[in-house]
């Protein structure tokens, strides 16, 4: 009956503890610029929606460092990203930019605009990221 009992309680505690769990997201942004979860529409015919060219995106200031992207655009469509600056002032910093930004970079290039998904232990330079590439999709579109 005890076992029974002490079983019954870890489940239930189990439970809450994970119904209590919120789900992971960015940090509030820190300047007043589109929230980078704002999808950019692509221009896929004539007239001056449909820029080509490469564009270059805002630094944005991170807890880490500085983040700066420049899109490359062929016709409204995005077909390159370029990392001018990313946080790189220790090995930590450079280890996980290593990983986070090509996987960004492939994300905005699916996406074909700067509504793309945080990586995982990378939060800030995500925000930066997508923060920066909006700022270059914004100018290409302007």
């Amino acid at each position: 009956m005890r076992r029974a009992l002490l079983t019954t309680g870890g489940a239930s505690a189990l439970v809450v503890t994970l119904l209590a769990l919120k789900p992971h997201q960015l940090p509030a942004l820190q300047s007043g610029s589109p929230s980078p979860r704002t999808p950019v529409p692509t221009a896929t015919g004539s007239g001056s929606a449909a820029r080509t060219g490469t564009f270059t995106g805002d630094a944005v200031p991170t807890q880490y460092g500085a983040v700066q992207v420049a899109v490359t655009l062929a016709k409204g469509r995005i077909t390159a990203v370029k990392v001018l600056q990313a946080p790189d002032q220790s090995g930590r910093d450079q280890e996980i930019a290593s990983y986070a930004l090509p996987r960004l970079t492939r994300e905005a290039l699916g996406a074909q605009s700067a509504h793309i998904d945080a990586v995982s232990g990378a939060s800030y330079t995500s925000q930066g990221y997508a923060e920066s590439l909006q700022s270059a999709l914004d100018k290409a579109h302007a």
